[in-house]
């Protein structure tokens, strides 16, 4: 067997890189997960669930006044901002709470940076009637109070994480701490591409409904596919849900990570442009390390960006060149924010500005004719607090 036919390997990435008390957990979830993925009443009813639940298909939006303000190609929306919770991550929950069913399994954990995927587990779980738990940083829970307040108004328990930099790292390490000690009666909702196999393979293919819906959609509004592709990358879910329909495709892909304040380590949040092969949280890709080969500390302003690592399939895409990865900083993401609402009555969330940011970079390099397309991944409520007062600080 090759290097690229390996299970659970995207290339040389990914893995199992985790103690023996979980391989039997990923080994039942490897199987019930493939079983489903081939079951037509599964398929069935993730569909249902997408469609009544998450509301789905999300739209395509042509922004008018951006592309007109941008003064080069045309910038469309793929609008995850307007799913039930306000992200993209309630297609992965409900995927995975309804294999927690299957399993016969009575309780979820999750971890949670930007509170996105915890308010999604949070709606998952509830409407499957299930347990749930949410690892969160205390850095995360302080930037993010509206997201908790959601967590544990739809029935969830927010754990605070006090150990290293309080952020998602953190919330990850404690996440699978837990599901060491509980995998008999717990399934742990993995937020994104990352994470010892199946998951990164798995909650690609539960975010690949965006990639789908966009093909039919552009195809539907302009008669052929984008020219370019932009998503936004932490662990890197969104974008692999939208790139990976079209990865065959004649199309430019363009993965964006978090510039942070600089380039310096510890700045920010870039695994992918900056980072070196290694092991997290029980696979291997690009990670963030310091000069002794320990995991580097992160920053970015959008905590939803903040992590040291990437998901293996992206750093597959890096090595082949495929997709190219690129950084936008913290500045450039608030301007973002800013430029967005003001031009389109939008308020994306901070992790999806990033991407705005790089289209809004492109778009005066290209044709009037062309086409950007943007994984607007989620809206920027649970923001607004942190924006606000980022912005007050800038004034003076």
């Amino acid at each position: 067997m090759s290097e690229n036919e390996k299970v659970g390997y995207f290339g040389p990435y990914g893995g199992q890189f985790v103690p023996e008390t979980l391989m039997a957990a990923l080994a039942q979830l490897d199987h019930e997960y493939h079983a489903a993925m081939a079951d037509e009443s599964f398929l069935a009813e993730f569909d249902r669930c997408l469609r009544e639940i998450a509301g789905r298909p999300s739209e395509m939006y042509f922004a008018r006044r951006l592309t007109e303000q941008a003064c080069g190609a045309k910038i469309y929306l793929k609008r995850e901002d307007m799913n039930h919770t306000g992200a993209h991550k309630i297609n992965n929950t409900l995927g995975q709470a309804l294999l927690t069913l299957r399993m016969g399994k009575k309780r979820v954990i999750a971890e949670t940076g930007a509170g996105q995927h915890g308010v999604a587990t949070a709606t998952a779980a509830a409407v499957f009637g299930l347990d749930c738990e949410v690892y969160m940083g205390t850095e995360d829970i302080r930037r993010q109070a509206l997201n908790v307040f959601r967590m544990e108004l739809l029935g969830a328990r927010v754990i605070p994480v006090t150990t290293g930099q309080r952020t998602l790292k953190d919330a990850c390490n404690e996440a699978m701490r837990d599901w060491m000690g509980s995998v008999e009666h717990t399934h742990y909702i993995l937020g994104s591409v990352v994470g010892p196999a199946p998951f990164p393979e798995m909650v690609r293919e539960f975010q690949c409904c965006i990639g789908r819906e966009s093909r039919e959609q552009m195809m539907d509004a302009e008669g052929r596919l984008p020219d370019v592709i932009v998503a936004c990358i932490g662990g890197g879910s969104n974008a692999a849900g939208i790139f990976a329909p079209m990865i065959d495709e004649a199309v430019e892909m363009v993965g964006v990570e978090a510039g942070g304040r600089s380039m310096g380590l510890g700045d920010h949040a870039a695994s992918l442009v900056a980072g070196q092969p290694g092991v997290l949280h029980g696979a291997r890709s690009y990670v963030l390390q310091d000069s002794d080969g320990q995991t580097a500390p992160v920053h970015s302003v959008s905590a939803g960006l903040d992590y040291p690592g990437v998901g293996p399939e992206h750093a597959y895409w890096k090595d082949t060149g495929r997709v190219r990865y690129t950084t936008c900083s913290d500045d450039e993401a608030l301007d973002a924010v800013v430029a967005l609402s003001r031009a389109e009555g939008i308020i994306p969330a901070l992790e999806s500005a990033h991407a705005v940011a790089e289209a809004m970079k492109i778009a005066p390099k290209m044709k009037p004719e062309q086409i950007i397309l943007v994984n607007l991944s989620g809206r920027g409520d649970k923001d607004c607090n942190e924006i606000a007062e980022i912005l007050k600080r800038r004034k003076k």
